[in-house]
């Protein structure tokens, strides 16, 4: 029973059902030892026929499994939900060029009657990746673009720390996050009202971990090869996506402006859990960064997309991208969790899309989604059994959509499920929830008092923010920042520390505003440690 199947995993098969005649050969010769496994071999034993070394797995995967593991799925569904009790999902099954299942649970908005249904419009977070990555392969196979094209041939004015990375660095480069850009730099200022183009042309002020061999995930690395690839078109990257994908590949509400979600009337609202109960308190307009997180889409657009990439680039009979340029992006292009003992198996990253070999020896792509005030998304594609699932949820991730396509693909590779995966991403989920800020706990009994409010007014300025202002009024200190004037109060902590909760969409925990300088008399700093590059000093 699914409760049980809980135990999900996440796994790509590769497996093929070619087979070859064999000669003959007596008992224990060499033929008669290899002969087993060239004519299909045991049950279970997938045939090799005349593929290569690394192609063929010795597990084989039926359609009987597909079959078998796509009646559960209705199962796992019900179960998902009612073990988080997350609002709404959806999620579909593809197989063979077909959408094989379709279906929705739950409601669209806590408090409305409208449910979830195949047809219902989901926020998908970093699911936006992977397809942005095939807007690219479009883009690649027309000519107008290619993967090793530096992002300086179409952005001359951009820069990184290194003037080397600068003009090295690669479309390919930054959507496989290889660039050496820390991980999520600039994701904070996006949160404080600062748009695209504000954001990358702060990326410079990152420091840089070493080139091609370090891998960091990074959001406006991304959207800087997609601007990269949108300036190069000549239009906007949204309208880009919707003429050279989204329609050839009839993925009809499909889109990457925060506009034209919200103008959807199948949509879901995002939520977040307060006190045990799903509220949807946030609005999240990801436009900033549309190329890595700010699409939009029903599981039916999810479903046209996996045919096609399952296909090779292909909608019905029409070629829309070239196999070959699609497949560079679906094959390893840097280590994102390398193997830490001997017998284990590294993780890779290609062109937006997790690449891995699933424990029974197929290659599985992949990736999650997550707005931590209120989505989350994944998908898995096994393409040796030409399956994909796509699971899409209108709540602050708890593993829920993870569970479902990893408990799927378990399915699908063995027939079995190989663990509790709900309880597994939800606990590596729920780390991502831990406040560490000292100001997280209670103050001290005796805090150390504060100066006089008047020493720490003033404007405190870097080059990363700009110029944060903090003023006195009522008896309270309040801080002023960003392109929008964001404005929060202040409270005091203990002695030069104070707490805060960030203005506009970062709904950060509380954390930390630490004044510093002489002991007496003005502040002449002031660390903010919400922000990536914290340290500002007065003006």
């Amino acid at each position: 029973m699914v409760a049980a199947l809980l135990p999900l995993a996440f796994g790509v098969a590769a497996c093929s059902s070619s087979s070859s005649s064999g000669g003959g050969g007596e008992p224990g010769s060499a033929a008669a030892v290899m002969q087993p496994l060239i004519n299909g071999g045991p049950k279970g034993a997938a045939p090799v026929g005349s593929l290569t070394p690394n192609e063929y797995t010795t597990t084989d995967i039926t359609d009987g499994q597909v079959r078998a593991a796509l009646a559960k799925v209705d199962e796992m569904g019900a179960t998902v939900m009612q073990r988080t009790g997350i609002p709404g999902m959806a999620i579909a099954v593809v197989h063979h060029g077909q959408v094989v299942y379709a279906k929705g649970f739950g409601v669209r908005e806590v408090g409305k009657p409208d449910t979830v249904n195949p047809d219902t419009v989901f926020q998908i977070a970093s699911l936006s990746k992977s397809i942005s990555a095939t807007c690219v392969a479009k883009a690649v196979t027309d000519k107008v673009v290619s993967w090793s094209d530096p992002v300086t041939k179409y952005l001359p004015t951009f820069t990184l720390a290194d003037p080397a990375v600068t003009q090295m660095a690669t479309i390919g480069d930054f959507f496989s996050h290889r660039t050496g850009l820390p991980g999520a730099a600039g994701d904070d200022l996006e949160g404080f009202g600062f748009d695209r183009d504000q954001v990358l042309s702060r990326l410079h002020l990152f420091p840089l971990n070493p080139y091609r061999i370090s891998y960091g995930y990074s959001n406006f690395g991304m959207t800087t090869g997609g601007e990269a690839v949108a300036t190069a078109a000549g239009m906007p990257w949204d309208q880009l996506c919707a003429k050279e994908l989204f329609t050839p590949a009839k993925m009809t509400t499909a889109s990457y402006s925060y506009q034209n979600f919200l103008q959807q009337p199948n949509r879901a609202t995002i939520h977040v859990e307060v006190d045990g109960a799903y509220k949807p308190l946030y609005q999240r307009d990801a436009d900033p960064q549309a190329p890595a997180g700010g699409a939009s889409g029903s599981v039916k657009d999810l479903a046209q997309w996996m045919t096609m990439v399952l296909a090779g680039g292909k909608v019905g009979d029409t070629q829309v991208i070239d196999p070959t340029v699609l497949q560079q992006g679906m094959t390893p292009q840097i280590v994102n969790g390398r193997a830490t003992v001997a017998d284990a198996r590294s993780r890779f990253y290609g062109y937006g899309v997790n690449v891995d070999v699933t424990s029974t020896g197929h290659m599985k792509w992949s990736h999650s989604g997550a707005f931590y005030i209120g989505a989350a998304t994944a998908y898995a594609m096994l393409p040796a059994a030409d399956v994909g699932i796509v699971a899409l949820t209108n709540a602050a991730p708890v593993g829920a959509p993870e569970a479902v396509t990893t408990a799927f693909t378990d399915l699908v590779r063995t027939g079995t499920v190989e663990r509790d995966w709900l309880t597994y991403f939800g606990n590596a989920f729920a780390t991502l929830f831990t406040n560490h800020s000292v100001v997280a706990g209670p103050p001290p009994a005796s805090p150390k008092p504060a100066r006089p409010l008047t020493d720490y007014v003033g404007t405190y300025s870097n080059a990363y923010l700009g110029d944060v202002t903090v003023a006195e009024s009522g008896g309270a200190l309040r801080i002023t920042l960003g392109p929008e004037n964001l404005s929060a109060p202040l409270t005091h902590y203990d002695g030069d520390v104070f707490s805060w909760l960030t203005p506009g969409q970062t709904h950060d925990p509380v954390s930390a505003v630490t004044f510093g300088g002489s002991a007496s008399g003005s502040t002449t700093a002031m660390n903010i440690e919400a922000v990536q590059i914290p340290d500002l000093t007065r003006k």
